[in-house]
């Protein structure tokens, strides 16, 4: 099987978070992230088909486990698709390592967030609430969500109370801090959506690309 070095996506597993010393001796928050290896799947015009963390058959539905067998080889826990530029760069088996990164580069980092269920109104959208003070009644409650006969309607976007979190959300220019190809370990500056263990991807910062 080939490494392939020319794509510019990877999917990891968020470790957690910790801290190092930057040059200038102050501490930083970085995030510990396990970045591949993802083994290829499939292609089609556009995109490639990869499979990242290994697993047990017994968590893996019976026609996936067909199509890992039938490619020989081991059983992966997610299997997405990513969007690459040249399908002809690419072939079924090769691997995607965390090298496709260096030390200095800037990466998007995108998953989903810490699921909160319903939370009211104060916490999901920090209201400041109403007066503490005996008298009061309505110390936390929502009130009024709108006029009465005119327009006689609530205007879409008003904050609620409803589910928080649990969102698609992308962290752009974060700074790579350290790449070690043989832990497949990837340490970038400041915090990722998600909880611990939860699935990341990560590409090459858009913006940052253009700005160079």
């Amino acid at each position: 099987m080939g490494v392939l070095n020319n794509t510019s996506k990877i999917l990891g597993k968020k470790i957690g978070m910790t801290q190092v010393f930057g040059e200038d001796g102050k501490v930083k928050p970085v995030t510990v992230i396990e970045a591949g290896p993802c083994v290829i799947l499939g292609l089609n015009e556009k995109n490639i088909k990869v499979g990242f963390g290994d697993t047990k058959e017994s968590k893996v539905k019976k026609p996936q486990i067909g199509e890992f067998k039938k490619l020989n080889l081991p059983v992966k826990r997610y299997v997405r698709e990513l969007r690459v530029l040249a399908k002809e760069n690419y072939k079924v088996g090769d691997e995607i390592k965390v090298d496709i990164f260096q030390e200095g580069d800037f990466v998007d980092v995108s998953g989903v967030s810490i699921g909160k269920g319903f939370q009211g109104g104060m916490k999901r959208w920090h209201w400041m609430g109403t007066p503490q003070t005996h008298g009061s009644m309505s110390h936390r409650r929502v009130g009024s969500i709108g006029a009465s006969s005119d327009p006689s309607r609530v205007f879409k976007g008003k904050t609620m109370a409803g589910h928080m979190g649990h969102d698609k959300i992308t962290v752009q220019n974060l700074k790579v801090v350290k790449v070690d190809l043989a832990n497949n370990i990837l340490v970038v500056l400041g915090a990722v959506p998600g909880h611990k263990e939860s699935l990341l991807e990560i590409r090459k910062a858009i913006k940052k690309q253009k700005k160079a």
